[in-house]
């Protein structure tokens, strides 16, 4: 009982803050149109000011001549002639309210299938005995490789992009390593901490990208928005000290994970920035996908020796095991896919506050499946940390 209450004040807590920072971002969206409308009225106003003659307005309106009269007239006689034919219907109002259902049902499927991967990877790598974290994510590109392909080349959900140089792969290429990189300290950190407190320490991405932004393209934000991270970390710090579970192996891979994302975003910011070497996430990850299957194989080959005899054995001991890894690897694409259809029908802001929303659901929903032991402390600091990066995104919006 104490649980499910504690669970229930820091639920609503979060998302009071996300509901606020949505409404600032909606705010600040409405000014900027209302901006913009103002600025065209204006501008309309100039060019009505240079017009070299004048309207004069006329009592009646000039007789319309013969032939459009006529015209006009042939048409109500065809339209008497033509008793069934339908009026014009003014358009329906149920078009927003689909692109509304819409929209909420990505939103649903994304939820769905982030935090479902999630606790898909910590249900098979800590509680089915599947521990093979490298592998898993081999699964999860491997996936990603072929599905992308049916999206874009059979589906055409996307347009189609090419590599036009050498350097272009190269670059994709680098992107999937580091990409690589910070999936599988993921999925290695979930063999040892539980998925909250995992939650909490990739809530810290904000702070990984501002460093790596400075460092790399000496990009300053304001002081206020550097202030903003320090409850990003305080939060990370205090959730650590009260973590039961806590592993500090566990606890490496999982800040070098988060810190691999940033570093991936940032760079990839970096090398594909000019017009010609752009490439949206889906044809991203069309090109990364294959190149992360060919770099895993051989690290799995060393480092996981036994992965296929472990594998048929947990297969004949559990009759859903290759549906669950099929499932899970499906799950991993649909992530991805959701997650560029999220930000397609929305806006990246929009994308940031959801993205806040889904860490807190997948806690409480993790605590109360797989029952793992939490302190007050702990979810304190994880709040902070929330806290944190709702503060830091509106510094950002605010003082850019």
């Amino acid at each position: 009982m104490y649980l499910y209450l504690l669970l229930y004040i820091y639920f609503r807590i979060i998302i009071s803050l996300l509901k606020f920072q949505f409404n600032s971002a909606l705010t600040t969206f409405t000014k900027q149109s209302n901006t913009t409308i103002q600025h065209f009225s204006l501008s309309l106003s100039k060019k009505k000011k240079r017009l070299p003659f004048s309207i004069k307005p006329s009592s009646s309106p000039p007789p319309l001549p013969s032939k459009i009269q006529t015209k006009s007239s042939d048409l109500i006689m065809n339209n008497k002639k033509n008793p069934d034919q339908k009026p014009e219907m003014p358009p329906s109002s149920s078009s927003p309210k689909k692109q509304t259902l819409f929209i909420s049902s990505l939103i649903l499927l994304w939820y769905t299938s982030n935090i479902g991967v999630l606790l898909l990877n910590k249900f098979l790598l800590s509680n089915y005995g599947f521990k093979f974290p490298i592998f898993l994510t081999m699964c999860h590109m491997s996936a990603c490789a072929i599905l992308s392909y049916v999206s874009i080349v059979f589906l055409k959900l996307v347009p189609l992009q090419h590599l036009k140089s050498r350097s272009q792969f190269m670059k994709v290429a680098t992107l999937s390593i580091v990409f690589c990189a910070s999936v599988v300290g993921g999925n290695v950190s979930l063999r040892y901490l539980p998925v909250s407190f995992n939650q909490a320490v990739g809530a810290t991405t904000p702070f990984f990208t501002a460093l790596f932004a400075y460092l790399m393209t000496f990009k300053r934000e304001a002081w206020v928005t550097y202030g903003a991270l320090v409850p990003v970390v305080t939060g990370v710090v205090i959730a650590s000290g009260g973590e039961p579970g806590f592993h500090w192996f566990g606890f490496i891979m999982c800040i070098s994970a988060t810190a691999a994302r940033a570093f991936k975003s940032v760079l990839q910011g970096i090398l594909l920035s000019s017009e010609g070497e752009k490439l949206n996430s889906m044809n991203l990850m069309l090109y990364m996908s294959p190149i992360a299957v060919i770099a895993l194989l051989p690290v799995t080959i060393v480092m996981e020796p036994d992965v296929m005899s472990v594998t048929l054995s947990l297969a004949r001991q559990h009759q859903y095991m290759w549906i669950l890894l099929l499932v899970n690897s499906v799950m991993a694409y649909s992530a991805n896919l959701l997650n560029f259809l999220v930000t397609k029908h929305t806006s990246a802001l929009t994308l940031q506050v959801l993205g806040n929303a889904k860490g807190a659901v997948a806690v409480v929903i993790s605590i109360l499946l797989f029952r793992n032991p939490v302190t007050v402390m702990g979810i304190g600091g994880y709040s902070i940390t929330v806290l944190g990066v709702v503060a830091y995104g509106e510094t950002k919006r605010r003082f850019r």
